[in-house]
């Protein structure tokens, strides 16, 4: 099973910035890629970012493409996504997630992040 812990989120004013963390726990899946979705009050859960274990693979949704930053501090520890510039439609449950080889996604509780206008 692999565990993910999200952290960081919270209340900012539009044009702030915030980090969240997300510290993963891989208890021996080979993990594909790591990254985040976001769900928007009333709304479907979307794609925000995903990077590879190397770090040499990573993917935004057009909607953050220069504003946000996904990091990782090793193959399988914690992932971060820097995210700069916020607007109020970034608004929403942000979940981090692991995509192994083989299997469905695991996911995170998840952090609220809220941007006032």
């Amino acid at each position: 099973q692999v565990q993910l812990v999200e952290s960081g989120g919270g209340l900012v004013d539009a044009g702030g910035s915030l980090r969240l963390s997300c510290v993963v726990s891989a208890n021996g899946h080979d993990l594909n890629f790591m990254g985040w979705y976001r769900q928007p009050p009333g709304k479907q859960r979307e794609f925000v970012a995903r990077i590879t274990p190397t770090g040499g693979n990573i993917q935004y949704v057009d909607s953050v493409q220069g504003r946000f930053t996904i990091s990782r501090d090793g193959p399988e520890s914690t992932i971060y996504l820097k995210m700069n510039n916020l607007k109020p439609e970034d608004t929403g449950l942000y979940q981090c997630y692991a995509a192994p080889r083989l299997g469905a996604y695991f996911w995170g509780q998840g952090t609220q992040v809220t941007v006032s206008s």
